[in-house]
């Protein structure tokens, strides 16, 4: 399989050293705890936190990107996704009309303001604005933390679907370890600033 996704020697102050090479479809998830670094990671790969070290997008390094074609192809969903126009349908480049509705959203969710969303319908609709700007690479930060059951499965699997039909690659932050275990390819904890694989962190503990 193709390389798409490579972070090398990334690092700030909460995190790092970290290298990791990613391959197109992959899912990676990434456990750890409060105050570990796990979002401060993601945003050091979108290129929105100052850090050392660099990443690479098929081959380019993140530098030969300006910020706007990294993060269009680089693509963080936060745990707090903002709202800044008048109308939720003003941020998406389309409509998943169809997804949004296997989110259990009303069809006229596109005309509210987004003060009227709840958290969860909030977190759903940053999910759809997410996917419908075609990301090589999903940065998820806590993606169904506010979600139902129900909930959560769809978005599991819209993000399956996704990276099965455009081989988008994922890293995927959750405090979730079950939810990390039904998604991801390979699973990491992030202690004390490192990325050690959880494979690593089994044959540790049992010594």
């Amino acid at each position: 399989m193709l390389e798409l996704l490579e972070l090398l020697e990334l690092q700030t102050p909460l995190f790092g050293p970290v290298s990791l090479t990613l391959t197109r479809g992959e899912c990676v998830g990434i456990a750890g705890p409060s105050g570990a670094g796990k979002s401060s990671l993601l945003r050091a790969i979108a290129d929105l936190d100052p850090h050392a070290g660099t990443a690479r997008l098929d081959g380019r390094d993140m530098t030969s990107f300006t910020p706007a074609q990294w993060r269009r192809r680089v693509q963080l969903l936060p745990a707090d996704p903002e709202w800044w126009l008048a109308r939720v349908g003003d941020h998406f480049p389309r409509r998943l009309v169809e997804a949004a509705r296997r989110l259990q959203l009303p069809d006229g969710v596109w005309d509210w303001p987004p003060e009227r969303l709840s958290s969860g319908e909030r977190q759903r609709l940053a999910l759809l604005r997410a996917l419908a700007r075609e990301p090589d690479v999903l940065l998820l930060d806590e993606p169904t933390a506010n979600l139902d059951a129900d909930n959560v499965a769809g978005a599991e699997t819209l993000i399956r679907e996704s990276r099965e039909a455009r081989q988008v690659c994922v890293i995927w932050v959750s405090h979730d370890r079950g939810q990390l275990t039904r998604v991801a390819d390979r699973r990491f904890i992030l202690r004390g600033g490192r990325l050690v694989a959880e494979t690593e962190q089994a044959c540790s503990s049992s010594r």
